[in-house]
Parts: C-alpha cells; sequence; structure tokens
C-alpha cells in the first residue's frame, strides 16, 4: 500500500508528514524479556579496580515519540540545497534473496534554489512512495519501533587508554552516549580504564568501574551488575573486541546480555575480511582484488596470485591500520604479513592489489530499527587511496564528486550498512573512486563510532553518538528531535553552507630515526578541523590551527624551498607530513599543477584552489601594506589569509596589519554551525568565523568567561587538558556565567555544542582570540587549563588588554586574564627568569647556564660537562627537550630541534644521572 506524502513548506512554517501506514498486521519483535537477575554474588572490587558513587534513583527525562516533523523514509539534503530524496526498496514476498538489486531503488528529489542566507523558501513536493522493506530487520517493524522498556541497565565499554589511532573521540562518544540514555531513564554503567577522562565522571554514569579492559574483567562486571544489555560500538575497536570475545566464551549468553547499537554478526560480518568480501559480492558492489591469508605461506601465495607490487596488507579486528601497510616488494611483504598476523585478533590478514592514486571518500551512515537510512555527512580525503585516513587531510562536504558518483556512493552506502545488518547506530563507508573513469570500489567499514563519526559531528552539528545511543534503545530516527532547530527530526539529513577542512597533526620528532612516511597504518597523534566558506578559507585556519609553526599555508619561508628537485619531487611523490608545504614550495618555484598531480596524484581541483592561494601571495608580495585596499583586504581574508600571513608578504608586522584592517572596518563575522544550511532557526550557538558581511553570534551582555581550549592532541598535550576546561566550564555555569569555549580539535567534550553556553570552532592564535575578545567583551579569559597552547598566548593577550583596555559586555570593569597572571606564568616557563627567581630563593638546582646562541650553549656544555639536558622554554610534555651526550650531538638538536637566539633561549643544564623525580600539585 502506497503513502501518499504531501509537504508544502515555508520559512518558519508548520511541518507535517503523515505515519506510515502499513498493510500487514505488525511482525513478532523478536524481542526476549531477560529473566530477573537482580542479586548479585558477592564480588572482589580489589581484583579490578573499584566502583565509584553508586546512586539509587535515575533520573529521566523522555522524549516525545511525537515531533512536529515526522517522515516515514530517509531523505537527501544535499549541500547549499533544501531537498527530499527517498529511497523505496521494492521487496517482494516471491523474490526473497539477501541479494539486492540496486537498481530497483526509487529516488525522488526535487531540489530548490541554492541558499547561502535563506529568508524564504517555498516549495511544493508531491511524492508517492512504497513503504520500506523490513524483512531484513529482524527486530521491529514500524509498528514495534520505540523507546525499549524491556531493558533497564545498559553496561557501556569505554575505549581505555590513548593509543595512537584511538583517541578523545571516544571519550566524547562515550559521554555522549552515557547522558542520551540516562536521559531516557535507564540505568548505566560504565568500564573505562582512562581516568583522565570526561566519562569516568562519578556522576556522568550510574556506576563506574576504572578498570583494565579485559574479557576476564568485564565478565565480572557483568556477573556483579546484570546489566540487560551492552553497548559496544562507542569505544572504538577496542570496545568491539571485547564484545566479540565476551559473545565467544559464552559470558554474554551466561548472564542473559543482549549486545545493542551492533549485534555480534554484523560486528563480524564487517570485521572479518573475508565474510566482509563475501558481503559485498552478494550485493554486487566491487572491492579491490584480493585474499585471505592466516598464515606467512598463504599470504605469498596470494601476491603470487595477485602477481604484482604494491600490495596492501590489513589485518582484521585491529584499529587505525595497526600491522598492516603498503609493500613494494617480497622483503617488506613478508615482514608487514608477520606483524599483521600478529595484530590481528583472528590471525587474519587482507592482501590486497593497491588502488594507489585513486580518490578515497567516506560516507557516515545511520540506521534505525524501521530500516530508515540516512547520510549524515560525505567526507573526501586530499591525499589519494595509500594514506590512513586518520592521516589524510579530509575535507567535509566532499568537493570533487560528480553528482552522478555521490548518488552511487549514497546507494552502494545504504545497500552496504543493510546487508552488514547494522539494524541502528552509525556506520563509517570507505570508497575507492578511480580518477580516470568513476570505477567505485568498497574498502571498508566501521560498524561503529570512530574518529571520522567524530569530525562529522563537529563538521555537521548532529550528534552522532547521542543518537546512536537513542538508536540502539528502540527509537526510530523521526521520533528522536534535532537539539540545534528543535523544529526537525533527526531523520532530517544534515545540510551545510560552509566547508570543513580537517588536518592530522604529527609527532615524529619524538621516535628519532623513525621514517616520517604516511602508509595505511595510522600514525598521526591529533588534529585540527577548522571552518569557512570556502574551501580555501577552511584551508588555511586549519593549517594555523595544527600550531606546528605556521601562520598559513605560504607567505613563509619553508625549508623546502631550498631543497633540489630530486629531493622536492621525491616528497611530492611520497605521501609525508610536509607533503604539503612540499606543494608550496614546488608552486614557489614554478611547477605546473598538472606535473604535480602526477606525483602526487592529489586532485586538480584542490591543486588549483592551492595554486590560486600562491598567486595572492604573490599579489601581496608586489605591495606595500600601505597600498593594500579595502577590497584587497576583504579578498585576501575572505581566502583564509591571517594578519601574520599579509605582514610576511608586505614586510610589515601582525600588528601593524591588524590596525589597518581595523582602520577600514574590516572584521570577521561569525556564522552558525545549525545542521540545516540556515534553513531553520538554530538555537544552539555553534560558531566559525568568515569575512561575510552579516554576523549571526549575537553575543549578549551578560557575565561571561572565555575558555582557551588546548588545540589538536599531541604528545603531553592530551585528554587531560580537554577534562580540565570542560570541568572549567560546567563550575563556572553553576556561579551563573556565560560560558564560552574557543578551540580547534574534533575529538573533544570540549567542542561538543552542549559543554558551554556557546563555542568558537576557531584557531588558537592571538589574532583569532582578540577578535573574538572584541566580539564578546568577556569579564574573565582563562588560560590555564588548556595547556601549553592557551599559556604561550597569555602575554600577547594582556599586552592587548593593557594597550586598548576593553570594557567588559556587562558593564562591571574592564577585560582582564583571571587565575594565575601572565606575568607570573611567564615567570615559571621562561627558563632564564625561573632560573633567576631560584637563585634569589637559594634554591639548589643542577648547573648549568642560558644559552642565547649555539656558541653559548656550547660553551656551557664544555664548562659543566656531559651529559646535559637541554630544555627550551614554553613546552609541554618534554617536547624538544633532549639528553645530550657530546658537541656534535649538541649541534645537531639545535640545528633541528629549536631554534635558538636572544628571543628564544634554551636551558643548558648538568643530566642527573642517579636522581629521584618528585612531583608535588599545590592549589592556592
Amino acid at each position: 500500500m502506497d503513502t501518499a506524502i504531501q509537504v508544502r513548506s515555508q520559512f518558519n512554517d508548520f511541518y507535517h508528514w503523515p505515519s506510515r501506514v502499513l498493510d500487514e498486521p505488525p511482525h513478532n519483535t523478536g524481542l526476549i524479556q531477560l529473566p530477573d537477575l537482580r542479586n548479585p554474588s558477592p564480588f572482589n572490587l580489589k581484583k579490578m579496580g573499584y566502583c565509584m558513587n553508586q546512586f539509587d534513583n535515575v533520573s529521566s527525562k523522555l522524549i516525545s515519540s511525537s515531533s512536529i516533523l515526522s517522515p516515514s523514509k530517509p531523505y537527501l539534503a544535499k549541500p547549499n540545497y533544501f531537498g527530499l530524496l527517498f529511497y523505496s526498496n521494492k521487496h517482494t514476498t516471491k523474490n526473497n534473496s539477501s541479494s539486492l538489486n540496486l537498481q530497483s531503488w526509487t529516488p525522488l528529489v526535487r531540489l530548490v534554489k541554492s541558499c547561502n542566507r535563506v529568508n524564504s523558501v517555498r516549495s511544493e513536493l508531491s511524492i508517492s512512495a512504497t513503504r520500506n522493506d523490513s524483512s531484513k530487520l529482524g527486530v521491529f517493524d514500524k509498528a514495534g519501533v520505540g523507546k525499549r522498556t524491556d531493558i533497564k541497565k545498559i553496561l557501556i565499554l569505554g575505549a581505555g587508554p590513548i593509543v595512537i589511532g584511538q583517541a578523545c573521540e571516544f571519550d566524547y562518544s562515550g559521554t555522549q552516549a552515557c547522558k542520551a540514555l540516562k536521559e531516557e531513564g535507564y540505568e548505566v554503567v560504565l568500564i573505562n580504564s582512562n581516568p583522565a577522562t570526561i566519562m569516568t565522571d562519578p556522576d556522568l554514569a550510574d556506576r563506574t568501574y576504572i578498570a583494565p579492559m579485559t574479557p576476564e574483567l568485564i565478565e565480572q562486571v557483568l556477573e556483579q551488575e546484570r546489566p540487560d544489555a551492552l553497548l559496544p560500538t562507542m569505544g572504538g575497536q577496542t570496545a568491539l573486541n571485547l564484545a566479540v570475545a565476551l559473545a565467544e566464551r559464552g559470558a554474554l549468553e551466561k548472564y542473559g546480555v543482549e549486545l545493542i547499537g551492533a549485534k555480534l554478526d554484523a560486528i563480524k560480518k564487517a570485521e572479518d575480511r573475508e565474510l566482509f568480501k563475501q558481503a559485498m559480492k552478494n550485493i554486487g558492489i566491487k572491492t579491490p582484488p584480493s585474499g585471505i591469508g592466516t598464515s606467512l605461506e598463504e599470504c605469498i601465495e596470494i601476491s603470487n596470485l595477485i602477481g604484482e607490487f604494491p600490495l596492501i596488507i590489513r589485518p582484521a579486528f585491529t584499529l587505525g591500520g595497526t600491522g598492516g601497510g603498503i609493500a613494494y616488494n617480497i622483503e617488506e611483504f613478508e615482514s608487514i604479513c608477520k606483524s599483521g598476523l600478529a595484530a590481528s585478533l583472528t590471525s587474519q590478514v587482507l592482501v590486497e592489489k593497491s588502488l594507489l592514486g585513486w580518490k578515497e571518500y567516506e560516507l557516515e551512515v545511520m540506521r534505525d530499527l524501521a530500516d530508515n537510512v540516512v547520510i549524515i555527512c560525505s567526507i573526501e580525503n586530499i591525499d589519494p587511496m595509500g594514506v590512513h585516513t586518520g592521516d589524510s587531510i579530509t575535507v567535509a562536504p566532499a568537493q570533487t564528486l560528480t553528482d552522478k558518483e555521490y548518488q552511487r556512493l549514497r546507494d552502494y552506502s545504504i545497500a552496504i550498512i543493510r546487508e552488514i545488518g547494522v539494524e541502528c547506530g552509525g556506520s563509517n563507508v570507505q570508497f575507492a573512486v578511480n580518477p580516470k573513469d568513476g570505477e567505485v570500489m568498497v574498502i571498508e567499514m566501521n560498524p561503529r563510532v570512530s574518529r571520522s563519526s567524530a569530525l562529522a559531528s563537529k563538521a555537521t552539528g548532529f550528534p552522532i553518538a547521542k543518537m546512536a545511543a537513542k538508536l540502539s534503545v528502540g527509537y526510530s530516527l523521526d521520533q528522536i528531535p534535532n537539539d540545534i532547530t528543535k523544529k526537525t527530526p533527526a531523520s532530517f539529513e544534515p545540510s551545510i553552507d560552509y566547508v570543513v577542512t580537517k588536518i592530522p597533526r604529527f609527532a615524529f620528532e619524538k621516535f628519532p630515526g623513525s621514517q616520517p612516511i604516511l602508509t595505511t597504518q595510522m600514525k598521526s597523534v591529533g588534529e585540527s578541523m577548522a571552518v569557512g566558506r570556502t574551501f580555501q578559507e577552511s584551508f588555511q585556519k586549519a593549517v594555523r590551527s595544527l600550531e606546528c609553526g605556521y601562520s598559513g599555508w605560504g607567505c613563509v619561508q619553508v625549508k623546502e624551498l631550498d631543497w633540489d628537485w630530486d629531493q622536492l619531487k621525491y616528497s611530492l611523490r611520497v605521501p609525508s607530513p610536509d607533503r604539503i608545504h612540499a606543494i608550496y614550495a614546488a608552486m614557489k618555484r614554478g611547477m605546473k599543477v598538472d606535473d604535480i598531480y602526477e606525483l602526487s596524484y592529489i586532485d586538480k581541483w584542490f591543486l588549483t584552489e592551492l595554486k590560486e592561494l600562491v598567486d595572492v601571495e604573490q599579489y601581496l608580495l608586489a605591495r606595500s601594506l600601505s597600498h593594500l585596499t579595502k577590497d584587497d583586504f576583504y579578498e585576501v581574508k575572505r581566502r583564509g589569509f591571517s594578519d601574520k600571513q599579509i605582514a610576511f608578504a608586505t614586510k610589515s608586522t601582525e600588528k601593524e596589519v591588524r590596525s589597518k584592517r581595523l582602520s577600514l572596518g574590516i572584521t570577521p563575522s561569525y556564522k552558525r554551525v545549525d545542521t540545516c544550511a540556515a534553513e531553520f532557526e538554530a538555537n544552539t550557538p555553534y560558531m566559525y568565523s568568515s569575512y561575510d558581511f552579516e554576523c549571526e553570534s549575537a553575543p549578549t551582555q551578560r557575565k561571561k568567561v572565555l575558555i582557551l581550549g588546548g588545540g589538536p592532541n599531541r604528545i603531553g598535550q592530551g585528554i587531560e587538558f580537554d577534562y580540565c576546561c570542560c570541568h572549567t566550564s560546567f563550575a563556572l555555569q553553576k556561579a551563573g556565567y556565560e560560558t564560552i569555549m574557543m578551540n580547534s580539535n574534533p575529538e573533544t567534550v570540549s567542542t561538543d555544542y552542549d559543554t558551554s553556553d556557546r563555542l568558537y570552532f576557531e584557531p588558537l592564535t592571538v589574532e583569532d582570540v582578540l577578535n573574538i575578545i572584541d566580539l564578546e567583551r568577556p569579564d574573565g579569559i582563562i588560560v590555564q587549563f588548556g595547556g601549553q597552547t592557551p599559556l604561550k598566548l597569555a602575554l600577547p593577550i594582556q599586552h592587548y588588554l593593557d594597550e586598548y583596555k576593553p570594557i567588559c559586555a556587562s558593564g562591571t570593569g574592564y577585560v582582564c586574564i583571571w587565575g594565575t597572571s601572565p606575568d607570573s606564568i611567564d615567570a615559571a616557563e621562561d627558563r632564564e627568569r625561573f632560573n633567576a627567581i631560584l637563585k634569589e630563593l637559594e634554591i639548589e638546582q643542577p648547573k648549568g647556564g642560558i644559552a642565547k646562541s649555539e656558541a653559548d650553549a656550547l660553551a656551557i656544555a664544555a664548562d659543566i660537562g656531559y651529559p646535559v639536558v637541554v630544555r627550551p622554554s614554553y613546552v609541554l610534555g618534554g617536547r624538544a627537550m633532549e639528553i645530550v651526550y657530546s658537541d656534535d650531538k649538541l649541534v645537531t638538536y639545535l640545528e633541528n630541534a629549536v631554534e635558538v637566539d636572544p628571543e628564544r633561549p634554551v636551558l643548558v643544564d648538568k643530566y642527573l644521572s642517579d636522581a629521584i623525580e618528585i612531583d608535588v600539585d599545590a592549589l592556592c
């Protein structure tokens, strides 16, 4: 029976779609009412860690299952458009094959005019669509969808310690899941071994176990807690592997625990390379030519059948490509296969033909128990196939797909999530597209919340982890309201009218001797994200958000400019963290876009965009600051150039550029991330800057505080500082202040839209912070909880406040820095000042001295004798610190690790080989 759906839309009008009408009685839901196993046996807490703060009363805020807009089918809202797209799987009882004919899907779409700022949109759409097929659901049909009442207690598995490939994005997802499930009245039990997380706060879950993430210990928790369900999709690969291990040892069946979010079969089908390959064959989607090996001999046999190198090795059930890689010869192949077999949970590796040079895309997909499927976000990797997506620069939405290619990937993603059997929740599907003929192959699928899910959540404003948690307990997408618009349901696909760029951050300097070459095994330790109206703007902002010494892309003397052509071509051909700077150097030296493409296989569209930035730089280099007009400034700033870059090109200072820009009345406007390209009013202030004409920020005159976050994760500065920033916001809100968070890290809880009253997703630089101070004029600025990043900004901010004395918006006084004063911060961080204080207090310290040049350092080392420790100022986690044993090593260190000059002195002191180190924390 067809359901006629009529939509008449007008801006701020009333929307209503009737619910789907079924032509047969509801199927049996297939749910099992678990026995009452609420009387736990005595439990030895000492063996497994400890349980924190048991709460007897669980608050419940039930979300109404009815909403203003209740679509019964998923639809497509393309970027910059208001549109609807329905998929109907015309499945009859006569043909109950597991194979899905993609051609039988019926897309119907009506696109209304592009809207950068929509003030009025009228659309009339009449669609007749057949109901979705529910034969593959196995749990619910539409009549059975809704919050489950047969489960009361849910155990959530965390991700354990931070490792390369699995960082604080799983603290973000776990925190959202805990909040969402408690909001629904469920009793939530959490187990995680990482105490430096928001999710392990005592008041987030009803009971929290900080304990090792092992099957044996989790089974003890199951025995103690007797949960009705286990949610394994919020803790990355660690949680998925644990869920599989618990199921296979019979623990889930023994204690009557149901897997929700992803069933065991779906996890195995997605993670087991052989099962996944067969599933793709069933639905007619291509995968690269490959074979499954469980021993080195089998792997070598497969390589002989494929017949050519390079080959890609992908272990099953591993995180971030651990144990995998690209082999260019038989020696490398055997070495990678051995490590891959050892790393795999099932001693299984996929050996596949390399698709080096193909373009790589990801789609974030969500499905509910009513078989509604929505595409949350498309993500394009700038780096072609051969680089792990976590190590690649990525852009959302995808920029270089034709509409036909996008629709094909969309169709494939929906088919894949159904075939794999992810009944409810989110998944990440990765594709390779041949740039020559558009041929598509699927690479892999993650049946869980991933790093890309966190990026897609922050890029669109759509909280994937929260929605996945609600879907896991029975809700359908159309029953969950959108937190940002308050008017649309979760089935309303996000539509964005901006561009998001993510750039990974690496720490190869921490591993001397390691090759800074990027492959299919993830090596980045963090990432920055930036939002802009154009790719050029967001890319420039993302580069300066990395905090690697660049104020943007270009307008800097990069080392690659001094390389010979052979070295430069090698760096373009072989992926590395600095390849984007090699592209800049090549363009500056006259290499054509086509030639760079032949070496790097980075799409020509991106290279052309970058070439335009080089052309703008050449324009600036030919002019002085005084000759730049207002139109020049707008053009340059809209392309993402920072004041510091303009100062470099015009041979002036950053302060002079800022002064000139403000005198011309050029200030950034702030736009909202609202999930709907401004089609509906956004209630959640989540902002990004752009040099556009209309500012949407609407700052208040309340008492408020600006909190500076920690920027991208790195070794020595990670999740613990995000924890501090979040708790700062929570404490100030309780004290009656409006909190404003500023950060550039998409993996964090601090950049969640409900952690603070207002969020600015911006680079943590002097220019960007001062812009927000001018806009918001907060009562206070807090710099001491975000690690080294905001501490380095304290003095420049203080100088600005001292000079201009801005009055806070609440009218209670001047804007000032709260907490430890910038002068005290500088006294502690500056090696020379700190040494002077210790001498004044007559406190002993290792013998040494302050070096302001290479000659100073060598002289101090000769005086005190080797080994010596060299320490720069304003560093965290021992970054750029080193124990040096000879003059040669000292010279090498000073040339490569730090720039030593009178403005940046380093401390050289005697290395105490037999000393015991003690830390003291003090609060005043």
